[in-house]
């Protein structure tokens, strides 16, 4: 009796190793030991986390120019490493960095940037230690979220640096954050081995359920459009594993948990909605899975369809939004992995022998156009992404030059010796004050008697 073989138009996905001619060489890897992407990826840029001397800094790497990494347009504005970033979905020339010095930092990239850029466009301070996660809402323009190491995230309105809600009840470490297809609910895992669902504008989550039980971290990311959460982590043994919760129902995973290996690296876990696949990029080793997700009524299920191995480790990675894909070549996801000193894309294409659109398997994507503003998002407004043809290219829209307003900077900027003369000041201050309580704790005690 012949083998039922299931039916998809991505089961025979694949990506070639890429061309020498098409890799950058000489990539200084920021060497912090946090485990985030450290690479964000628009069609005209490539961000690197770059390793400095002091403070931290992000190399930015011309998408569209292969060349020798000698001298790298930096953002170097950071007094502390760079943990985490990503570029503004609606702007290409807008990112986003946090760091170890407890900021978060808005940056434009000016036209034919080369240079040096120390000075923020917007500051964004608020986090009590340093903050480790960062991420731009999809539907609402200048809306970003961060996640600090003083459990607690925070909703930026990055036009104006304000925090416009804080949501607090993580009981560790946050280790990841990912919005929901319309912007809606977060989900973060965090350090106490726990999975939230939350709406960041009301103070109760939508539902909190033990995650993985490993030492080690984990990260969770929303199945697009299914209400489905897809986690990562690692077993009670140290098994690298994951999960899939249904946010309706948070009391236990719909799936799993479901083994992969015993490697000892964080898996870093990307979603492409369009086509409902999961790829799975291990850190340090060099293996990249990918799967099929089906939602069926009953249970969701996760088929595999193949790997794409490489002997170097991965050590840094970053996806390409939709709209920068090759779409006449049948490139449906394009990854860009940091391995050593090198900076290689990785084309995952779809076999087909027609040169002419796939409607098919390229189904409208989302826009560079937010669907709500900041205000209406903040005001309890929710609305599906705006979406856009792939046929002939993604047409860009034209793009206003980014501005913000910087909030009004009350603290006071004093030199060395103006702090040492002041600390000294205050410390007179504080023995007169101890001398002065001394006498009337004597007094008090001479009544009392």
């Amino acid at each position: 009796m012949a083998k039922f073989v299931r039916q998809s138009k991505y089961r025979h996905v694949f990506a070639s190793p890429p061309r020498k001619e098409t890799v950058w060489d000489g990539v200084k890897l920021t060497k912090n030991a946090w485990d985030s992407n450290f690479v964000s990826v628009n069609p005209s840029y490539v961000a690197i986390a770059w390793q400095v001397g002091g403070g931290g800094a992000v190399g930015l790497v011309n998408a569209k120019t292969v060349s020798k990494l000698d001298k790298v347009p930096m953002i170097t504005g950071h007094k502390g490493p760079v943990l985490d970033l990503e570029f503004n979905p609606f702007n290409d020339n807008v990112l986003a960095t946090v760091s170890e010095d407890c900021y978060g930092k808005i940056w434009v990239i000016p036209p034919d940037f080369q240079g040096t850029e120390e000075k923020e466009s917007q500051l964004l301070k608020g986090h009590q230690r340093k903050v480790g996660n960062v991420s731009w809402n999809p539907i609402a323009e200048n809306v970003l979220a961060t996640g600090g190491t003083d459990y607690v995230v925070k909703i930026w309105d990055v036009s104006t640096g304000e925090d416009k809600f804080t949501f607090t009840g993580h009981g560790g470490i946050i280790q990841s954050l990912n919005w929901n297809y319309d912007g809606s609910l977060l989900t973060s895992f965090c350090k106490d081995a726990k999975l939230r669902a939350f709406d960041p504008r009301t103070p109760n989550p939508v539902g909190v359920v033990d995650g993985h039980q490993g030492v080690k971290g984990g990260r969770a990311m929303w199945l697009g459009k299914h209400d489905k959460i897809f986690s990562v982590g690692f077993g009670k043994t140290s098994e690298r594993q994951y999960f899939i919760y249904d946010v309706k129902n948070l009391s236990a995973p719909q799936v799993g948990p479901c083994n992969l290996d015993n490697q000892a690296g964080m898996i870093i876990p990307f979603y492409d909605e369009d086509s409902d696949l999961i790829f799975l990029a291990g850190k340090g080793d060099g293996n990249i899975r990918y799967y099929e997700f089906e939602d069926k009524a009953d249970k969701p299920e996760i088929h595999f369809c193949s790997q794409y191995s490489s002997n170097e480790p991965t050590a840094a990675i970053g996806s390409m939004p939709k709209r920068g894909v090759d779409v006449n070549t049948n490139e449906i996801v394009k990854l860009f992995r940091v391995q050593g000193t090198k900076l290689e894309p990785l084309s995952f294409k779809v076999p087909r022998k027609s040169d002419l659109f796939q409607e098919d398997i390229f189904p409208d994507c989302r826009s560079d156009e937010p669907a709500l503003t900041a205000e209406q998002w903040f005001a309890g407004d929710n609305s599906k992404p705006k979406t856009k043809s792939l046929q002939g290219g993604f047409q860009k829209r034209e793009q206003s030059s980014a501005s913000f307003h910087k909030k009004e900077d009350t603290e006071v900027h004093m030199s060395e010796s103006d702090l040492k003369k002041e600390n000294a000041e205050l410390k007179k201050r504080v023995a007169y004050l101890e001398a002065e309580m001394a006498k009337l704790q004597a007094k008090i005690s001479d009544v009392q008697t």
